[in-house]
This record gives C-alpha cells, structure tokens and sequence, in this order.
C-alpha cells in the first residue's frame, strides 16, 4: 500500500503556508510607540511651518500697504504744502480755513498757528491771506490764533496779513478776522454775528410727566451745573449769563482793537446780527471787495501763490477712525453742552 501522503505536498505539513495564511498572520501589526510619536512630530512640523508662511505672508503684506501709505500720504503733502524750508521766490503766501473754528479741523490752533509761523519766516512770501468760510466756534481757539497774529505782525512788519472772506465769517470767524490788517468780503458774504451764545436742552419737564427719577449724586453743590436732566436754578443762570457776558467783552475787545478807528458802531453792532459783505463796508467790519487772486495780483503785487496750510495727511484721518477717537468723542460729546461758542 503506497503512502500518499507522503508523496502529496499538499498533504504535507507546511509551516511557512501555515504561518502565512492564518489569522494571526492576517491581522495588522500595530506600530510601536516610537513610530507614532516620529510621524505625530512631522505632522505638527509640518502645520506649524505652514502657519509660519502665511504668519509672515501676512507680516510682509502689511508692511507693504503701510510704505505705499506713507509714500502717498508725503506725495499728496508735498503737492499741498507750499515751503518746506526752502525759499520759493517773491509770492504770496495763503492759508486757509474751512469750516467750524474748533480743537480739530483746518480752524483749529494747532493747525493755523504752525502754518503762520511758516508763511511769515518763508523770506520769499511777502504778504500773508487768511482765506476763511467759517460760522464761528471756539472763542479758546480763536483767541489763541489771534493771539499768534498779533505777535507775528509785530515780528515782521513789512509783512502785511490780510484776510479774504469766502461765503461767511461770522462769529468765531470774525474774532480772528478782526487781527488782520484788512479784511476783504465780497458783496453777498455773511459778516458779524459779533455774540457768543451756550445752548442745551432740558428734559425735566419730560421727566416729570413720564415718571422718570433723576439720580445725581455729586461732591460739591454745583458739580451738576447744566445738567439737561435737572432744573436751571436762578443762581446758574446768572452765572452762566456773567460768564457769556466776559466772553462776549473781550470779544468786543478785540473787535475794537482791530478795526481802530474804521469802525462804525451802533447799538445794533455787538447784538449778535450779521450783515452782507456790502453792508460790513459801510460798517467799517470790512474795508473792500475782494478775491484772494484779486489780492495777490492788485494789493500785495505777487500773483504767485503759495499755499501754506497745514493739510491732514492721510495716515492721520486713517488712525482718526480708530482706537482713542472713540472714547475722546464721547467725552467732547459731554463738555459740549456746557462749553460757550462764539456762533
């Protein structure tokens, strides 16, 4: 009897077959701990380069908007601003100011004053033009730029400082007007308004009917002086009318000292009215009519104008948006309703 079994490979015992196709054979190895923390790293590697890129993608972006900013924000400068310590010839030298006179703006101090320093230290300007079209503001402000005036008119004598009215000089506006050597309206220009006033409301009376309670608590008795939501005692009244009437004063002042012995007064002048730019002639409010090429080209001889003012470059109206111009708008917002304009 053969032995088939024998003679069979396939009957015969095969440990490496057996080896392969079992099921412990089958099943996957599972990695060792030091193969899953090498493949961890790499991956992690791999996403913190990736943020590095676009970290300093972003970084070099940056970079790039704030140089082409600057860049443009000097071009437009040096096309707005006429000297920069450079003399530019016999000309006349212009500033203007458009708008409210208060702390920001063209009709600010810390705007004007700068650029009168520079038009009358340029050796090239020979006369300085105020061009103004503004309803009044600050009397601090105004009288800080008129102040300035004064002092760079006895600083340099043989430079005459005229001002030409543009739609309106009223108030405020009439305040620094009246520190120049001549004024020049035309014949439909608003001129005067020589008052001061200081406006709020008063919702008590609202209060009262709704039911609404105000509670202010204050240190010191007049610590909610012009309070809206309080009644105006008799006693604040008068001293907020005192105080309006010293302002008022020294506007008139400064009026009487300007305009000397041209002026016509009359009952009517220092009330608060304003009149036509032909009628502020008559007045002695102003001296003539007048444009500010008209001036250059016919009074002060030089038709070269140079325009001197201190223009907001673009960098600064950017950071104005943001971050401390929101908390300094609510507190201007709160001095507001108790600060006198001369408006």
């Amino acid at each position: 009897m053969s032995d088939n079994t024998s003679e069979n490979p396939e009957n015969q015992p095969n440990g490496a077959e057996k080896s392969v196709n079992s099921p412990a054979a089958s099943a996957p190895v599972a990695a060792a701990p030091w193969e899953r923390e090498v493949l961890e790293k790499l991956v992690f590697a791999a996403l913190n380069e990736q943020k590095a890129a676009r970290r300093w993608g972003i970084f070099f972006k940056a970079i790039t908007v704030v140089l082409v900013v600057v860049a443009l924000s000097a071009y437009l400068d040096l096309g707005w601003t006429g000297s920069d310590g450079e003399a530019l010839g016999r000309h006349t030298a212009l500033i203007e100011i458009e708008g409210a006179i208060e702390s920001e703006g063209s009709g600010s101090a810390a705007v004007v004053i700068p650029a009168l320093n520079k038009a009358f230290s340029d050796s090239g300007s020979v006369a300085v033009v105020m061009h103004i079209n503004s309803p009044g503001g600050s009397p601090v402000q105004a009288g800080m730029i008129v102040d300035e005036m004064h002092r760079l008119r006895k600083g340099y004598p043989g430079k005459p400082l005229y001002v030409v009215v543009d739609e309106i000089c009223a108030s405020g506006c009439y305040y620094i007007a009246a520190g120049a050597d001549r004024i020049y309206v035309n014949k439909a220009s608003i001129v005067g308004s020589i008052g001061v006033l200081m406006d709020g409301f008063g919702f008590s009376g609202i209060m009262d009917k709704v039911g609404v309670e105000r509670r202010l608590l204050t240190a010191g008795e007049n610590k909610g002086f012009m309070d809206p939501f309080s009644p105006l005692s008799d006693k604040h009244k008068q001293y907020a009318q005192s105080m309006l009437n010293e302002i008022h004063q020294q506007f008139i002042q400064v009026v009487r000292e300007g305009r000397g012995k041209r002026l016509k007064e009359s009952p009517e002048m220092f009330s608060g009215l304003f009149w036509t730019g032909a009628k502020s002639i008559d007045m002695g409010l102003a001296d003539a009519f007048g444009t500010v090429d008209s001036v250059a080209r016919d009074v002060i001889k030089a038709e070269d104008i140079i325009d001197y003012t201190q223009h907001e470059g673009l960098p600064e109206r950017v950071l104005k948006k943001f971050g401390a111009a929101l908390g300094a708008g609510a507190m201007k917002a709160s001095l507001e309703r108790v600060q006198p304009a001369l408006r």
